[in-house]
């Protein structure tokens, strides 16, 4: 027994010992990559873990072949470790510099930062290596753990990994409902159309994020022949217990409106509910037929509540009411950017209009370039996402602003822009 104890002791030093070694190398930077690949190939899966987190925050293209190979160690934490430095390269700062978790926690901490709301997202011009997407879509569908499995599927996500849809589409079958859920967020995040049949299955899922990240998946995605399903969920979401459902599902069926259910708009305009009127309106917007106006108008007239309110001058500009007067509709969306908690909702409803009329890009260059400064920030985005060469000029006088946010987000912008057009 004495003898075990010393040489289990010995080992634990020596291991140390290497691993103290290993963070001696990694303060030589990015010079030192070569020999941090190497303490990949160790035996003892400290100094790996060791390895790959001074790899993860390296910030050389450099170190990305040894993250791609350390993906495919048989340790969930080296797996975990990696695939968070892959997307440290291409967004930096998702891994604190400073991270320096014991690895009796580090599990914990995974679960902690993957049950987070993640809205993180690689700009559009932001070209990913598809060996990368390659290899983090493997962890995805077959990593060490479903801890490994869960990070791997946020990181598809975050770097709009459209190759690894079927490792994802994979994870949806786990039965993991944190794995499940991840899957299903960076689904939304890529955006591939051709995902949306295997969401279905999950419309009706028991565990509630995933059912509601699945609704709204669907939606995101324009997948119609679901429709039906999303009618049967919310038909059967009565209840206060049930409440997020509902909107969730009602959201969903307004992001791909129908004219045969226009009347499930009309209904739930007048709901006592003001998630509820938001969604319809929404739906009535998307609908855009000029003959609801003057219900929408009256809706909008009396409504006192600003969501609602705000989908239904998303709905008017939809329909047709496109000047911008003093108290018009498309004024009053763009006043509303100066709202942190509406901007989001009028940041979209006007890019959608201007992708739909984009006559209205030209009407918001003014605004954009007199207004304030959310108004400047969140109008660049808008046409980035909508504009055309038209657009580059008054992109570019945003980007000359004298507030230097002001001024990143004009760059910003048309970057977005000259790599959409």
């Amino acid at each position: 027994m004495r003898i075990l104890m010393s040489v289990v002791l010995a080992a634990g030093l020596a291991s140390g010992q290497t691993v103290k070694e290993v963070r001696a190398t990694a303060k030589r930077g990015p010079e030192a990559i070569g020999a941090l690949d190497g303490y990949l190939d160790s035996r003892d899966p400290a100094v790996r873990v060791e390895a790959v987190k001074a790899l993860a925050v390296a910030g050389s293209a450099r170190a990305l072949d040894p993250l791609i190979r350390a993906t495919k160690d048989n340790d969930a934490e080296v797996q975990e470790r990696a695939v968070d430095g892959l997307v440290n390269f291409y967004l930096p700062g998702y891994v604190p510099a400073g991270r320096t978790a014991p690895l009796r926690r580090f599990g914990a901490e995974i679960k902690s930062r993957i049950s987070d709301t993640n809205t993180q997202v690689l700009d559009p011009f932001v070209m990913v290596r598809p060996d990368v997407v390659r290899a983090i879509g493997r962890v995805a569908s077959g990593g060490a753990s479903m801890d490994a499995r869960s990070a791997a599927a946020r990181a598809l996500g975050i770097l709009r990994g459209k190759e690894g849809v079927p490792d994802l589409i994979a994870a949806l079958h786990s039965k993991d409902s944190t794995l499940m859920y991840e899957a299903v967020i960076a689904l939304q995040k890529i955006r591939d159309p051709q995902a949306g049949a295997a969401l279905r299955p999950l419309l009706h899922d028991l565990d509630e994020r995933v059912q509601i990240a699945a609704i709204e998946t669907t939606g995101a995605l324009h997948h119609s022949a679901a429709l039906p399903d999303l009618e049967d969920v919310l038909r059967h979401s009565a209840g206060e217990s049930k409440e997020n459902i509902r909107h969730a599902a009602l959201t969903a069926i307004a992001l791909m409106p129908d004219p045969s259910i226009r009347d499930i708009f009309i209904r739930y305009l007048g709901d006592s509910d003001e998630k509820l009127r938001t969604a319809a309106a929404e739906g009535l917007a998307r609908l855009a037929n000029p003959a609801d106006l003057t219900t929408v108008e009256k809706a909008f007239a009396d409504e006192i509540k600003t969501p609602p309110r705000l989908a239904l001058a998303f709905a008017e500009v939809m329909e047709g009411r496109q000047d911008y007067g003093e108290f018009s509709a498309l004024r009053y969306m763009v006043y509303n950017l100066n709202s942190a908690a509406n901007r989001d909702a009028a940041y979209t409803y006007l890019t959608e209009s201007t992708t739909r009329f984009p006559q209205l890009n030209a009407t918001l260059y003014e605004p954009m370039e007199q207004g304030t400064r959310d108004e400047k920030i969140y109008l660049a985005r808008v046409l980035s996402q909508s504009g055309d060469r038209a657009a580059e000029p008054h992109l570019d006088k945003i980007s000359r602003d004298d507030d230097r946010t002001v001024a990143e987000e004009g760059i910003r912008a048309l970057r977005v822009l000259r790599a959409r057009i």
